[in-house]
């Protein structure tokens, strides 16, 4: 599709400075743009790529001067960041606009199937299902029976959403992902077998939460593991049974959180960060990559690094400590040689 640079000022309340009717049908980075493309400049350290940019039309700040003239239209924002990320989600939603049902796909006859929604190949949607207005099931997806599917999601190929769970409004789910699989649950035995535990609750994701690629959360034992609204869940996260997740609190790749913790609101966990079961992290609090949560952290907004999990001036400090003991057992090597020779002369005296 194409746009006029006139048609994205309107779109983006921006102020078009050259010719209007210039037109682009692909977004690209400023110093790999070619005729027809569309870029931005948000950061100053390229402006240099502006000037010998061949793309047809820049989005730039509104109080950007110019050191030299431009090829390009340039549209005039207060925000070229914020204003460019608008339109990547333009062009994906337009991109990604699929509607009706493809055959072949199984959707069992008590399924209730929403307005405009697109049902791709070889995806099964199970008994009493419900898929809300909007949404896009993908190709080799699976909805179990009595689980519900909100309006405006979108399932990518080969999500898997188990019986009975619940999905809101809005949410994306990467391709991979399995929502409601057993929690961990087994019973050891005197005989030093395990016997499996049932897992008969469900998993809840609120409103707008979006999921990466080939992250397991878990159904409660019983009850509900909860996702709550606005979280954002990078791709290969494993969320056990029964926790919580709070409000906006985004999780990086190759984290662990185990069953029954409970996460605050506007936390962040950095990547390959592990939690221990029955355990709490208040609201806002921060934890950097690689750390092992092995308590619960009870002040709001503090800032967590290491293992186990410390402050994290505590843990910077320690890291200073830890890169010197090389230094400091040669010193004390040498501590206890003085102290051997000042005993040995103590005795050759007495």
């Amino acid at each position: 599709m194409q746009f006029t640079a006139q048609q994205i000022g309107q779109l983006l309340n921006g102020t078009v400075e050259g010719n209007p009717n210039v037109t682009v049908n692909q977004l690209a980075k400023i110093e790999e743009a070619q005729s027809g493309s569309l870029s931005f400049l948000a950061n100053p350290r390229y402006e240099p790529h502006m000037y010998s940019s061949n793309a047809s039309i820049i989005i730039v700040n509104e109080d950007l001067v110019l050191s030299e003239p431009v090829k390009a239209t340039l549209i005039r924002v207060k925000d070229a960041y914020s204003a460019f990320s608008v339109l990547l989600e333009k062009y994906n939603t337009l991109k990604l606009d699929k509607k009706g049902i493809e055959e072949p796909c199984f959707i069992h006859p008590s399924a209730q199937v929403g307005n405009n929604v697109y049902i791709g190949a070889f995806a099964y949607i199970g008994a009493n299902a419900k898929i809300g207005d909007n949404s896009k099931i993908y190709p080799l997806s699976y909805v179990g029976d009595d689980a519900q599917i909100g309006a405006d999601c979108t399932l990518f190929a080969g999500v898997k959403v188990y019986f009975e769970c619940i999905i809101g409004n809005r949410v994306v789910i990467h391709s991979g992902t399995v929502i409601g699989s057993d929690g961990f649950g087994f019973a050891p035995q005197a005989d030093g077998s395990y016997q499996k535990v049932s897992q008969i609750g469900n998993v809840i994701i609120e409103d707008d939460v979006e999921i990466g690629s080939n992250t397991s959360i878990d159904r409660a034992t019983l009850g509900s593991t909860i996702i709550k609204k606005g979280v954002k869940l990078d791709n290969l996260i494993q969320v056990a049974h029964n926790v919580e997740v709070g409000e906006n609190t985004v999780i990086a790749s190759q984290t662990g959180i185990s069953g029954s913790s409970k996460v605050g609101e506007n936390v962040v966990l950095g990547g390959q960060v592990g939690v221990v079961g029955h355990i709490s992290i208040a609201k806002g609090t921060q934890v950097a990559a690689k750390a092992g949560v092995n308590r619960s952290i009870t002040e709001e907004g503090k800032k967590w690094s290491g293992v186990p999990v410390n402050t994290f001036t505590n843990h910077q400090r320690s890291q200073v400590v830890f890169q010197r003991l090389p230094e400091l057992e040669k010193r004390v090597e040498e501590l206890e040689k003085l102290v051997k020779m000042f005993e040995k002369r103590d005795d050759d005296k007495s």
